[in-house]
């Protein structure tokens, strides 16, 4: 059979769910992905595309849409948190690791990449709830009472996973006393130019990232990670809303140019930071998990969506290889080989040193290119 007569069934239109329909479409199979909500929706958060992840986006046609709109920061830039004093700067242009850059809304992210896969491939409202895995066929059962068939299943259903509970049984994720406050708002409303970089203020237990999330420097993203009572230590949503008033005052003493974003920020969002440890297998036959499914991780290295990306890529690359016929051995070879670099970004992420004291060496992270390195060798850790 020949990889354009395999079907595949994407679990999550999310950022990993729709880079993988684009790279294995790309790969000339036939594909269908079922996303659970009624419609995609416009949350408040900026993301950052890292070279690693804009090399898989510039082969299937969403960098240049990016560049088109995204802020390009000068540099990763590290600042005291009260002095304001310079601990670690990497400049970042796009000569330095082969690919740019690029910070932005998450709905542009997801629209660019909703616009390289056909409306036609994906299915809304299609809760999963169940999988059934017979002589080499995968059933997916839906809430809605209908099945879909295909000849293997990827689980891109982010970190609340259903797909992985079926292939590893529930996880109880890990809290570490985290919380994390975050809001989009009008650059306007502070009045003045925060910066050509994006700038990370490290306290001694808390820090939080400022940048830009457009070229036209209009609207401004933070994210914190603040500690937070117990009480709270079970939330993991993205739409609880969190009071200004605390934020601020979680931050008094700040450098001025702190303040002056809390100050002007209208309001703001709240959720948990939970945990989890890298999975033990990714996969059952011809099902497989990708990105949050498998590798949950903290947003402190920004390189939670760039990894479901990396996932995507590399994932194609299997089971072209093989021309969608050894779809197992396809599997074990993805896995094989992302489960390092994956859990060594995991601990270091959760660790946050990233680039605190120092910049170090970058290019195993940013340097990486999932369309050409050697699927064979592991990534050392």
């Amino acid at each position: 059979m020949s990889k354009a007569k395999r079907t595949i069934a994407i679990v999550g239109a999310g950022m990993g769910g729709l880079a993988a329909a684009a790279t294995l479409r790309q790969a000339g199979f036939d594909v269908e992905v079922y996303e659970q909500a009624s419609r995609f929706a416009r949350i408040g958060a900026g993301i950052q595309m890292m070279p690693n992840s804009n090399k898989v986006l510039r082969r299937i046609g969403v960098e240049q849409r990016l560049r088109k709109t995204a802020f390009a920061p000068y540099s990763h830039l590290n600042r005291v948190w009260d002095t304001g004093e310079v601990t670690a700067e990497l400049p970042m242009p796009e000569t330095l690791f082969g690919a740019p850059y690029l910070c932005m809304h998450r709905a542009d992210l997801h629209e660019a990449l909703l616009a390289v896969v056909p409306p036609d491939m994906i299915q809304l409202n299609k809760k999963l709830t169940g999988i059934e895995y017979k002589a080499g066929r995968v059933t997916l059962v839906f809430a809605d009472g209908t099945r879909a068939q295909a000849d293997m299943a990827i689980g891109a259903d982010g970190v609340h996973s259903i797909v992985r509970d079926i292939i590893v049984g529930p996880d109880a994720p890990i809290h570490k006393g985290r919380i994390a406050y975050r809001a989009v708002f009008p650059a306007s409303l502070i009045g003045r130019d925060i910066g050509r970089s994006r700038t990370k203020w490290w306290g001694e237990d808390r820090h939080i990232v400022i940048y830009y999330t457009n070229n036209a420097r209009s609207e401004i993203y933070f994210v914190t990670s603040v500690p937070e009572p117990a009480e709270w230590l079970t939330r993991e949503s993205w739409s609880a809303k969190g009071d200004v008033r605390e934020l601020r005052a979680a931050y008094e003493g700040f450098h001025a140019d702190v303040r002056d974003v809390l100050g002007a920020c209208p309001d703001c969002h709240k959720w948990a930071i939970l945990e989890r440890d890298p999975l033990p297998r990714w996969s059952d036959g011809h099902v497989v998990l990708l990105g949050d499914a498998c590798h949950p991780m903290t947003p402190y290295m920004a390189q939670g969506a760039a990894t479901s990306i990396e996932d995507a890529a590399v994932l194609a690359r299997c089971l072209a290889d093989v021309n969608g016929e050894d779809i197992a051995g396809a599997v074990h070879r993805y896995e094989a080989h992302r489960k390092p670099r994956t859990a060594r970004i995991q601990a270091i992420s959760s660790a946050n040193t990233w680039m605190k004291d120092k910049v170090g060496d970058a290019s195993w992270l940013y340097g990486y290119d999932a369309w050409n390195v050697p699927i064979d060798e592991k990534e050392t850790v």
